[in-house]
């Protein structure tokens, strides 16, 4: 019985890990699109205007945006298909599996940002105090 509680009790902060999952992604996202627009915290500045630098502008302002929870499954839906674009232009051409292509964030980006698409921004979000 105290066994169903507890995990009755973990179910319920689903929503809340929900929203750390976004903030974290977007926050870790946002510092991807900064180090090609700022070279910050490290990197080198992508030239304007090549596909390089508007995937920084992507990954920063629609990492910000995330990151606050603003039209969270529109923005997300993009960031998706960016990243999806990504590793099909750039790394799967070197190599299948993306572990030896370098891909790993790539994908995997790519399907935390479709889930949040569906899913939504949860409630720690300016999107749910919208609602509200």
């Amino acid at each position: 019985m105290a066994q169903s509680s507890l995990v009755n009790r973990w179910s319920s902060l689903a929503p809340y890990f929900l929203s750390a999952l976004r903030i974290a992604a977007a926050f870790m996202f946002t510092l991807a699109g900064s180090s090609k627009l700022f070279a910050f915290p490290a990197g080198k500045v992508a030239a304007f205007p090549t596909q390089m630098w508007f995937g920084g502008v992507l990954e920063f302002v629609g990492g910000l945006v995330l990151l606050l929870g603003i039209c969270t499954r529109p923005v997300a839906f993009v960031l998706a298909g960016e990243m999806a674009v990504a590793y099909f232009q750039f790394h799967l051409p070197t190599s299948f599996w993306p572990t030896m292509n370098g891909g790993v964030a790539a994908a995997l980006y790519c399907f935390v940002f479709l889930y949040l698409s569906a899913a939504g921004g949860g409630p720690l979000s300016l999107d749910a105090r919208r609602r509200r």
